[in-house]
């Protein structure tokens, strides 16, 4: 049974608006009962993916499963009632009657050997006769075998049995038979956990990532050279000795090493594992087709196996297969351009772009009839020559050549090297074959980030980019200036050197933190882009989308940016694409929500839409939304490339308010002295806790409120000798400007509220004309749907927090062009804000006069003069 894909249209894939009806906190819906549960790490590491698995993986009908409510087996053979619950039975029908009950799947977060007797326990009180093991990082499956003396026993499996096979079939696979991976990381994990436990003489991750990257290789190169109707060589039997499955598997490789030729493999490169090892990591993939994965195998593999370790300080983090396809596709590489990843690792970029160009390739074959021969030396003629890969790391650079050569060849286009080095000092073979200016597609996802900067002035003064900047005095533009930096962020190098690669009218699609395209810090870098380059598109990304890289990933949000090499050209289209889902949360699950409408099951991912919508975009022939828009290049402002910040829904939404409100620009009322705008202070954490004194920050404002509980306080001395640089009064608008949450976050302060300071992150927003708008007026259209929809659009990542900045005073408040209303409104929220200060400090005041008098610290009788 083949795993069934979703296809998910536009139109139909909720916004988070709609989504959030179906999150409650805490909680997930089963997939197999939709009943919603709580979302301990037991259900969603090791309940969800196996119910998955078993549906989409192994082809059991959803109908013969139950995992809620619990099926219950005996205590005791004798008992009637049942007490045991299952986490996930398996029956042999829709009856799910006690004799159906065909397999018992035990998913609680214990240890293997406690694991394995509880599993035992419910298979000796039930008539199931296969049973599973399974806490999200490690599985045992078992079959119970009833002798003739009466005795049970257990015995391990290598799998358990598809629907409708037998257990002694279990491994002998036709190529036809094998299935999509729902979800292949899991699998990974279990076995890096597996091996990681019980290997012996192998412990480290990048050797461990070694052994299973050559056992995948096999598993692809047997995927590939077997026919439909032949079993397949990688498997193992249930009845299978380890050490026959080992043979067969290095036979394999031997030929995979043939296959690939030396410059990939050694001569005495080999399987180290041993045997049951190799059994164990066979019998888990034997029931996929690794090639047709969502995403790279290798890829997958090594970030499992690795981790951040090896990764975090390098900054690699892979991209998704859903990225990476989108960025080809935007790009769409035909036969005969070259094409290259100066960061390649693994190779993802490069395999899918060598997939596309081949799809052109088959299309040119069908309408020419060309024989299959010759269309098989086309797509390897373009593969030898036309694609392109360096990585510095040795290993993935060499993971990258297999691949390569395992689907089509083009091993001999990947080297490692530093590509930021002068390419003087790159091996002669690698000069020969990576020219600059020569390249007409560059695809690429740079390692970021500031902990892994680059020094030396050998690799600086090759670029630009290496040098400082300043402003030309005349013009206020952006200028290299003569002195060197002491060191740069690769990213930044890197943008320089793959645009060095390109030749003119070249085509590039890059992954970059998007704080490059909206933090004036590198306004610089915007510029030289814009000198040097047209900007054709920008696809901002959620930031879940490498939150899931290694451990913890990390949170740095980025934006896939498309360049093309040509200077000179002036208000050209832009296409603009904010991506709100990207198909994984934070935790790497996949983002399943009911439609409203259909009641079926979407995910929400809008990335793969992207270069359909771009197309259409660029045809004019769809409407403008937060998926796809185009701007003029004259219409960016301040070098601001983030789409968020051009949204056309907002702008939709507040041109159909001009009718009814009046829309006032922060800015204008500030210089119009309607309104001050200024920012707390810092004092410093030795500050904290050394009085009664309110030090608001960012998370004491909520609902509308400055909490009665404070985190922090300050003495009247530290108070006195700080009021002076920034003064609070009755009637002033807190709103948190930096964080990432809570930005947009605001409060009214009153007479109970003071005295305070507040921090720096905060702003304070002061009224000094009544008589144009009330304070009460504006902090409720600071609160309106609309507003908030604005701030988000304004707030810009800025190394690890989002920041408002001065775009602060670009917001739009609407104030209703009905006087009585707005008075109204005014006073309404005004009698809110009050009345609730007061039930707050009524509050404070019962819990000291249930205290008592006669008991109250010094501390106590300060509050009390407080209220």
């Amino acid at each position: 049974m083949s795993k069934k894909v979703i296809e998910i249209d536009a139109d139909k894939v909720m916004p988070p608006a709609e989504a959030s009806e179906f999150l409650k906190s805490g909680y997930i819906k089963d997939y197999v009962s939709d009943i919603v549960v709580k979302a301990s790490p037991e259900e969603i590491d090791a309940v969800q993916v196996f119910s998955r698995k078993l549906v989409e993986d192994y082809g059991y009908p959803k109908t013969y499963l139950q995992t809620r409510p619990q099926f219950r087996v005996r205590i005791r053979p004798s008992d009637e009632a049942k007490g045991y619950p299952i986490d996930i039975a398996v029956f042999n029908g829709k009856t799910k009657t006690e004799d159906d009950l065909f397999m018992v799947v035990e998913c609680k977060k214990k240890n293997k050997k406690d694991g394995l007797a509880q599993l035992k326990l419910y298979l000796d009180m039930s008539p199931a006769s296969l049973g599973v093991w399974f806490n999200g990082n490690e599985h045992v499956y078992l079959q119970k075998l009833h002798r003739k003396s009466g005795a049970r026993e257990y015995r391990e499996l290598p799998n358990i049995p598809r629907y409708g096979q037998r257990i002694e079939d279990i491994g002998l696979y036709k190529r036809k038979d094998l299935v999509t991976p729902s979800n292949l990381k899991a699998v990974f994990r279990d076995l890096r956990n597996h091996l990681a436990g019980t290997t012996t003489g192998i412990t480290r991750d990048e050797a461990l990532a070694q052994e299973i990257i050559n056992l995948l290789f096999c598993k692809i190169l047997d995927e590939q050279g077997t026919s439909p109707e032949e079993t397949v060589t990688f498997r193992a039997g249930v009845d299978e000795e380890a050490k026959e499955v080992k043979k067969r598997i290095l036979d394999l490789f031997e030929k995979v090493k043939t296959a690939v030729y030396d410059d990939v493999f050694l001569k005495t490169d080999t399987i180290t594992l041993d045997a049951e090892s190799v059994r164990y990591v066979v019998g888990e993939l034997q029931n996929y087709c690794v090639m047709d994965a969502d995403r790279d195998a290798i890829g997958d593999a090594f970030e499992v196996f690795i981790g951040p370790a090896l990764r975090g300080t390098e900054g690699q983090f892979f991209t998704p297969r859903n990225v990476v396809k989108m960025m080809v596709d935007i790009l769409d590489p035909k036969p005969g351009e070259k094409i290259i990843d100066p960061a390649c690792g693994s190779g993802g970029f490069l395999i899918t772009a060598l997939a596309h160009v081949w799809e052109h390739i088959q299309k040119e074959a069908k309408q020419k009839k060309w024989t299959e021969r010759q269309r098989i030396k086309q797509e390897v003629e373009v593969a030898t020559n036309c694609f392109r890969g360096i990585d510095k790391d040795s290993f993935l650079a060499k993971v990258c050549k297999a691949y390569m050569a395992l689907i089509g060849d083009g091993r001999g286009g990947v080297f490692c090297e530093n590509s930021l080095l002068p390419p003087t000092e790159w091996n002669p073979v690698t000069q020969s074959k990576v020219e600059m200016g020569t390249f007409d597609v560059l695809l690429t996802n740079p390692p970021f980030g500031a902990k892994i900067p680059i020094k030396g002035s050998a690799i600086l003064s090759q670029y630009d980019l290496g040098y400082k900047w300043g402003r030309d005095k005349a013009t206020k533009e952006p200028i290299r200036l003569a002195q060197l930096e002491e060191k740069r962020s690769p990213q930044i190098l890197f943008l320089e050197r793959c645009l060095q690669l390109l030749k003119p009218g070249g085509r590039m699609g890059i992954v970059l933190p998007e704080s490059i395209i909206g933090n004036p810090s590198y306004e610089y870098l915007v510029a030289f882009m814009q000198k040097h380059t047209l900007i054709r598109g920008v696809v901002t990304m959620p930031e879940q989308l490498f939150k899931t890289s290694g451990k913890g990933g990390t949170h740095t949000k980025v934006a896939v940016l498309f360049l093309e090499k040509r200077a000179g050209k002036k208000d050209y289209e832009i296409f603009m694409s904010d991506v709100k889902w990207c198909g994984h949360d934070s935790r790497g699950n996949p983002t399943l929500r009911k439609n409203p409408e259909t009641g079926k099951m979407v995910l929400l991912d809008e990335v793969p839409l992207v270069p359909k919508r771009y197309r259409e975009v660029v045809r004019g022939a769809r409407k403008h939304d937060h998926l796809g828009f185009l701007l003029k290049e004259k219409q960016i402002n301040n070098r601001i490339f983030v789409p968020k910040y051009y949204d056309p829904e907002i702008e939709s939404e507040i041109n159909g308010l001009k009718k009814t409100h009046k829309l006032m620009r922060l800015g204008d009322l500030q210089k119009s002295k309607v309104i001050s705008v200024d920012t707390g202070v810092e004092i410093g954490k030795m500050a904290y806790g050394t009085g009664t004194i309110p030090f608001i920050r960012t998370s004491d404002l909520s609902n509308w409120e400055i909490k009665a509980d404070f985190k922090h306080g300050v003495s009247k001395k530290i108070y006195d000798d700080t009021i002076h640089k920034i003064d609070v009064k009755n009637g002033d608008i807190l709103l948190v400007r930096d964080g990432t949450y809570l930005i947009g976050t605001s409060a009214i302060v009153t007479e109970a509220d003071l005295p305070m300071l507040f921090q720096s992150h905060i702003y304070r927003v002061r009224v000094l004309k009544p008589s144009v708008v009330s304070p009460w007026l504006l902090f409720a259209c600071l609160n309106t749907p609309i507003v908030k929809r604005q701030i988000r659009s304004k707030q810009f990542t800025q190394d690890i927090i989002d920041t408002l900045g001065k775009r602060f005073m670009e917001i739009l408040i609407p104030v209703p062009k009905d006087e009585e209303f707005a008075t109204k409104i005014g006073l309404e929220t005004q009698s809110i804000i009050e009345d609730r200060a007061k039930l707050r400090n009524r509050a404070k005041e019962i819990a000291l006069e249930l205290q008592g008098p006669s008991i109250l610290t010094p501390e106590d009788m300060e509050v009390l003069s407080d209220i």
